[in-house]
């Protein structure tokens, strides 16, 4: 069976009561800036619940200038893939990568 996508879904800002929706298993994680689309972080991991928890998300560069209270967060959505194991997860990811690779070189 082939490894499905789950829908976009937006990364929980600090001090809200969101949670992060993810499976306690292996699995590939996506996330990406919500504005542009720009990919903020793609991985293979054990644990995708605690892997997006974890995710080191740092404050815009501009927060400063706008709020002085909290630095603004980017607005980050996410989506995870689960797998059976971490060994398909590293599969699974360097597939994508190398498809993603190979459509953008024919893209350009």
């Amino acid at each position: 069976m082939t490894p499905r996508w789950s829908d976009w879904k937006r990364y929980p800002q600090p001090g809200c009561n969101d949670n992060i929706e993810a499976p306690i298993s292996p699995g590939i994680y996506e996330v990406r800036y919500a504005s542009s689309g720009a990919l903020y972080g793609f991985e293979a991991v054990d644990n995708l619940a605690v892997a997006l928890a974890r995710l080191p998300v740092k404050p815009s560069r501009f927060a400063g200038l706008f709020r002085r209270n909290a630095p603004a967060l980017p607005e980050l959505e996410y989506r995870v893939c689960a797998t059976a194991s971490r060994a398909h997860a590293r599969t699974a990811a360097e597939r994508m990568i190398s498809l993603r690779s190979t459509w953008i070189s024919g893209a350009a």
